[in-house]
């Protein structure tokens, strides 16, 4: 039966059968969460489940009542819809499956802003770093207040190791992503803009994205320590920054594992115990404390509930220690992230070794010099960055730009190795008692297994 929603402004879409080619991507597995709990059949396939990459994945999907077909377009036939992401190209055999059964392609940006919009209450995060886990922190808050939301996220949240939240609530919080221009379908109540800075896009284009974002909600809740950010705030703006904002910092004190602070927001004050390491992190979750209080939240009570939040997965995440060394997931893949990570480890004693894979040769072209600039400012005499080739799962790409150019770019410190093995044999050979090895990267849902078998190689020594 077809979920209905009492309070939605705009009737959901009539029952349909779904068919999500790369199902297992995390904007595309989230999404196969909520169309099934909302009454859709959902089918789908993966060029990883092909490929036998994450079983565990596709095995809870089945378990889910998600059918999975190979990605050779033998399931696309079952479906009313199909929906693809911006990775998908024209030569996929789904695709071209779709298109010669005159099946009806929706892009998975245009379905979920259907979704959304159709909701009462709306809470979307926008901007370069930070949204997923202030997603997860929103959505987190509302859920233990009561309001039962439905949830998109582009993480694992680690307290219920989910993707998304299908709650029968009338309020759906998500990420909006600016990578593909989809942000504009989005019709916000609160939009959140955590910051602006290079990523896919260029600056310029930036500015007008998340401006037009913004100006669509009721409320805009900005970070003011973001200088572009803050530029974009206008009369519809609610701010939050360290010194500065509606929600700000009156002390703070952090620790490895995590962070204490007094925060205020102008009418009340109240302590923020975390147990999220970093500067970024405290940023995070003064953006989730000015965005639920037009949802009648206090500052107080979503102080109390965020100290019970445990994080996002592959977001500087522990997965162990060996013979004195600490190993380390962590999903930053841009420049403003892998500042946050590595000001974090700075931060405290320790050798530092990154194995980082940038996540596509387009992206790394449109960053490196970034990259050879943040890696450059921030890794110390004795760091080391370790670089193979970027993550490639097929089709066109422009490969003019390769890693070994930024490592060269970096010098000293770095090193180039053409595949993730290569370096994790570089590392082990150098690593001592005290040193965090990092393994660093996003979209690649195996870089938790190889941070795993690197521990495990660590404890064989």
């Amino acid at each position: 039966m077809l979920r209905t929603i009492s309070h939605a402004k705009i009737p959901l879409m009539a029952a349909k059968r779904y068919f999500l080619s790369g199902v297992g991507g995390s904007g595309m597995l989230p999404l196969a969460l909520i169309l099934k709990s909302l009454g859709h059949e959902v089918l789908g396939s993966d060029r990883g489940h092909d490929h036998g990459r994450t079983p565990d994945k596709f095995n809870d999907l089945v378990s889910k009542g998600i059918k999975l077909y190979p990605q050779d377009g033998s399931g696309v036939k079952h479906a009313d819809v199909m929906v693809v992401s911006t990775a998908i190209e024209d030569t996929v055999p789904d695709v071209v499956a779709a298109r010669e059964g005159n099946i009806h392609i929706m892009r998975r940006a245009e379905l979920l802003a259907q979704l959304f919009n159709s909701f009462e209450k709306r809470i979307a995060i926008g901007g370069t770093s930070g949204k997923t886990t202030v997603t997860g922190m929103i959505g987190f808050i509302l859920k233990q207040a009561g309001m039962d939301p439905v949830l998109m996220c582009g993480g694992t949240l680690k307290n219920y190791g989910v993707t998304a939240l299908t709650g029968q609530g009338d309020v759906f919080v998500t990420e909006a992503d600016e990578s593909d221009g989809s942000i504009s379908l989005y019709r916000p109540d609160i939009a959140v803009l955590t910051n602006v800075s290079v990523d896919h896009k260029s600056l310029a284009e930036l500015r007008i994205l998340f401006g037009n974002f913004i100006t669509r909600a009721s409320t805009a809740v900005i970070n003011a320590d973001n200088p572009e950010a803050k530029k974009l705030a206008g009369v519809n703006a609610k701010t939050y920054g360290f010194l500065d904002g509606d929600v700000s910092v009156l002390e703070a004190h952090f620790r490895a594992d995590g962070l204490n602070a007094q925060i205020t927001n102008k009418r009340e004050t109240a302590l923020l115990a975390l147990d999220l390491p970093g500067a970024h992190n405290l940023s995070n979750a003064l953006a989730a404390i000015a965005a639920v209080e037009p949802l009648g939240i206090s500052l107080s009570r979503a102080c109390h509930h965020l100290k019970f939040f445990t994080g996002i997965k592959r977001r500087m995440e522990t997965v162990g220690q060996a013979n004195g060394t600490t190993v380390i997931d962590d999903f930053a893949h841009n420049p403003d992230k892998i500042a946050a990570t590595l000001r974090t480890l700075k931060a405290f004693d320790g050798r530092i070794h990154i194995i980082f894979q940038m996540h596509g040769y387009g992206p790394l072209k449109l960053m490196w010099r970034e990259l050879v600039e943040v890696f450059t400012q921030y890794l110390g005499p004795d760091d080391h960055v370790y670089m193979c080739d970027p993550l490639y799962l097929g089709g066109t790409a422009d490969k003019s730009i390769g890693t070994k150019q930024v490592v060269e770019a970096i010098g000293l410190g770095a090193e180039y190795h053409p595949t993730r093995e290569a370096c994790a044999e570089s590392v082990l050979q150098s690593v001592k008692s005290g040193d965090r090895i990092v393994v660093m990267g996003a979209r690649d849902d195996t870089l938790s297994d190889f941070a795993k078998d690197i521990l495990t190689s660590l404890l064989s020594k």
